[in-house]
């Protein structure tokens, strides 16, 4: 059984100034020479956590993570200004640029599988494998499961924390009512929203309880973060045309790349991950049985691993013997 690899710190942090107003917080780990690999985290606004560098061998791997705009150590926090997936992808190109990388690997999970998807269909030539977890493709129903019809059922005792700062007449669009409060000058009501918003999606990312997860998701920082740029994304269908990632999906051909999804996902449903398979042939999809949605439970860190020490070695970069 996999685990992740030791803690490690960065050898490099660097303050990349991506426009007028956003500046990104973006760190290098492991082998400084080694096969570059972009962890794109999720949300969009939940940031990067130390956990996140260990899903590689260092001895490998040239380890590069990035706080997206509004999130993390990224500044200005929780920004909504100039927020979008375009100027997103835009902002990877002009980290693998500033970075001197040629091609890379990418790596993500959940709003972090989507923004992978859309950047190498936008830059194919830039990518050399693909590492997506927890498949969220952002189409109209994926939002509605888990905002307003859907996981409510599966999860009804935390369901009502998510519902309680929204008054009754209101809750016949939950993602629209929160996102009024989330952006207006009540700073009682703002919180009391990003609070609930981010505390229903980190109870529901596990298949048991997982304390670590949970307090993740309730520090109040990164709570603000998480809904506010959620909300932001959501109310405008993630600034993506209908169906565009599966429609766009002939430019992943001759990209490899392994799936990993928990068969008991609440957050994003094993279908989206399926339905991509589908239409990418060069992928291939592993169903972890005992698992929902978070990277961190232990068949998906298993599988997670085990996918980039595979990649690695499909790239000519495998482990040396000890």
């Amino acid at each position: 059984m996999h685990k992740l690899f030791p803690a490690i710190q960065p050898y490099a942090t660097h303050r990349l100034q991506v426009d007028a107003t956003h500046a990104l917080h973006v760190e290098e780990c492991g082998k400084v020479d080694g096969l570059p690999v972009l962890f794109v985290h999720g949300g969009p606004g939940a940031g990067c956590e130390e956990a996140h560098r260990c899903f590689f061998d260092p001895n490998i791997y040239r380890i590069i993570l990035f706080d997206q705009r509004g999130a993390g150590r990224s500044t200005p926090h929780a920004s909504l200004d100039n927020n979008t997936t375009q100027d997103l992808v835009a902002d990877m190109e002009k980290i693998r640029e500033h970075l001197g990388v040629e091609r890379w690997v990418l790596f993500g999970g959940s709003w972090g599988s989507t923004l992978s998807l859309v950047y190498a269909e936008t830059h194919p030539a830039r990518v050399l494998g693909l590492i997506l977890r927890g498949i969220f493709l952002c189409r109209p129903w994926e939002i509605r499961w888990f905002y307003q019809e859907g996981a409510n059922r599966v999860f009804p005792d935390h369901w009502q924390e998510f519902i309680a700062p929204i008054p009754e007449p209101e809750r016949h669009d939950l993602l629209h009512a929160h996102h009024r409060r989330l952006i207006g000058t009540d700073e009682v009501a703002r919180m009391a929203s990003a609070k609930a918003w981010s505390l229903w999606e980190g109870r529901a990312a596990t298949l048991l309880p997982n304390k670590h997860v949970v307090e993740f998701f309730g520090t109040p920082r990164t709570a603000l973060s998480l809904a506010r740029i959620e909300a932001h994304y959501f109310v405008h269908d993630t600034f993506l045309e209908p169906d565009q990632i599966l429609r766009n999906a002939p430019m992943l051909a001759g990209i490899p790349g392994t799936i990993v999804h928990g068969r008991y996902d609440m957050v994003c449903p094993l279908a989206n991950a399926w339905e991509l398979v589908q239409a990418w042939p060069n992928a291939r999809l592993d169903i972890i049985p005992n698992a929902g949605h978070s990277a961190l439970e232990p068949g998906i860190v298993h599988a997670l691993v085990k996918a980039t020490i595979d990649m690695a070695a499909q790239l000519g970069r495998p482990p040396r013997a000890s």
